[in-house]
């Protein structure tokens, strides 16, 4: 067992990470970018480190800045939550060439899976079925077009590299694809520093209701039907310091809450009952 673990990731990821290793006795170093300073995670953690300023290409994509930190705090294994760095080959590699634990995958297990375009070719290669598409990624837009076309609308460009559902975009017609190419591109360069995409068919996800409330009483918006889960903006922090009222009503509409923590809880929990009853409470229609 580690005696202490560095968490390279932000927001309710970090959070529920830092939860774990504490209650199996370890202690927790935080990393955070300047826009995070405040959050949930750096105030639980027993250590916090500054990895840089608010664009993740600069903090959360930073290997040598993680690096470093885990160094200064002692920390002898790197959790990376999902998305950011965590499959990142070569990341894992410079975490053991450092004597650092990456809990993960070892190296050459991400460099085949944790790269979807590889996934996809070593599929190929073993006979699976597979959802039509491209294999290799696709440099332009003109060759992007070429293999929407064939594979037939809707179709999704999705990143190369990273994870957790971002860095992807669905275009339904023609018309759009060139404009969506170009957006995935930008977002997955962004957000993993890796702007390589790829095209496959979209499968529409089909709608399951789910009722909120507890008991008897439900919120305000009674059942509701969402594909296969809630959205994930309901799961994680309204704002980059904490759970909080978004800070915009563009996508949540006046009366509508994010999750609120208790009063009576000087940190935030995603399993807590007062948090439960408080975010049942005060959701409305989005």
């Amino acid at each position: 067992m580690f005696r202490t673990v560095l968490i390279a990731n932000r927001g309710e990821i970090a959070y529920r990470v830092a939860r774990t290793a504490r209650e199996l006795g370890m202690r927790v170093v935080a990393v955070y970018s300047t826009e995070d300073a405040n959050s949930a995670v750096v105030r639980y953690a027993d250590d916090a480190v500054r990895i840089g300023p608010g664009p993740a290409r600069k903090s959360y994509l930073n290997m040598a800045a993680i690096i470093e930190a885990a160094r200064r705090t002692g920390a002898e294994a790197i959790h990376p939550g999902y998305g950011f760095l965590s499959e990142n080959a070569d990341f894992a590699e410079v975490c053991g060439a450092n004597g650092i634990t990456f809990v993960g995958p070892p190296p050459k297990v991400i460099g085949l899976l944790g790269d979807k375009t590889s996934a996809r070719a070593l599929m190929s290669d073993a006979g699976l079925p597979m959802l039509p598409g491209s294999i290799d990624p696709l440099d332009n837009v003109a060759q992007a077009q070429k293999v929407a076309d064939e594979v037939g609308y809707p179709v999704i460009v999705k990143a190369a590299a990273g994870g957790g559902g971002r860095g992807m975009q669905v275009a339904t017609e023609r018309g759009e694809f060139a404009h969506k190419y170009h957006e995935a591109r930008s977002a997955a360069q962004l957000l993993f520093g890796d702007g390589r995409v790829y095209v496959e068919r979209y499968l529409a996800p089909s709608a399951t209701p789910y009722t909120w409330g507890s008991g008897t009483a439900r919120s305000s918006a009674g059942t509701r039907s969402w594909s296969r889960r809630p959205p994930r903006r309901v799961c994680r922090t309204g704002s980059s310091s904490g759970w909080a009222r978004p800070r915009s009503t563009a996508r949540w509409p006046p009366g509508t809450w994010a999750p609120v923590p208790s009063s009576s809880s000087s940190t935030p929990t995603a399993t807590s009952p007062s948090w439960r009853s408080t975010a049942a409470s005060r959701w409305s229609t989005r």
